[in-house]
């Protein structure tokens, strides 16, 4: 027996689904404004903050300004919102010094907190998923394989960027930079966080492929309608 709300749901026409699906996403902008505001509101460093949370800053705008234009998949929007609170968790607190990431250590028996290689698996996975589908709505790039090859090598030269803005921030702040490095003494941070951002590429390719052409299929279809 099909729910009630499956059928209202089916039942909808593509402009109707369309506006529903504004409404949410307006919900869920305001929603993380809100979060935005209170991880600022004390941080353990206002400077880290505020470079922890620049992407976010950054993205919202960006996504409401192309969102008439170049709507996203709900997938996308779903990773991209996930994304936006690890970042501001790890701004809120520095990502050597989540408790979260206590708490992985203590039950893994690790060495370190390990909050910032989520950090970097989610800078792998999103961006995956935002590169896969600008390529494929695209059609920049023909052929599955040479696809996730393309999409991989954006991801990686996307962490090597962000450890480049990490060395630069050394440089330029000196031992004020150690909360926003956050290597916690470890000589080999800069190639693991790039390790675990390819694992979140990889990860984003085997897992939501599928789920993310649909969705472009679906995109597309309401898109055409609406015109």
């Amino acid at each position: 027996m099909m729910p009630a709300n499956s059928e209202h749901f089916s039942s909808m026409t593509p402009a109707q689904s369309n506006r529903q699906r504004t409404k949410a996403l307006a919900i869920a902008s305001v929603l993380l404004i809100a979060l935005l505001a209170l991880s600022g509101l004390h941080p353990y460093d206002q400077a880290t903050w505020v470079l922890e949370v620049a992407p976010v800053l950054i993205a919202l705008p960006l996504l409401w300004a192309s969102y008439q234009r170049f709507p996203l998949t709900t997938l996308l929007y779903v990773g991209i919102f996930a994304h936006a609170l690890v970042l501001m968790l790890g701004g809120a607190y520095t990502y050597a010094r989540v408790p979260l990431g206590f708490q992985i250590q203590d039950w893994l028996a690790l060495e370190r907190n390990p909050y910032d290689k989520i950090g970097h698996f989610f800078q792998g996975l999103v961006p995956a998923l935002v590169a896969r589908e600008i390529l494929v709505r695209g059609q920049h790039v023909n052929g599955t394989k040479m696809l996730a090859f393309v999409v991989v090598c954006i991801v990686l030269a996307i962490s090597a960027t962000y450890e480049f803005i990490e060395w630069g921030a050394a440089l330029a702040m000196g031992q004020g930079a150690d909360e926003f490095l956050g290597t916690q003494g470890d000589p080999w941070d800069t190639q693991s966080d790039m390790f675990f951002a390819l694992i979140g590429a990889v990860t984003a390719l085997l897992l939501f492929s599928r789920l993310q052409d649909r969705q472009i299929q679906r995109l597309t279809n309401t898109h055409a309608d609406d015109r």
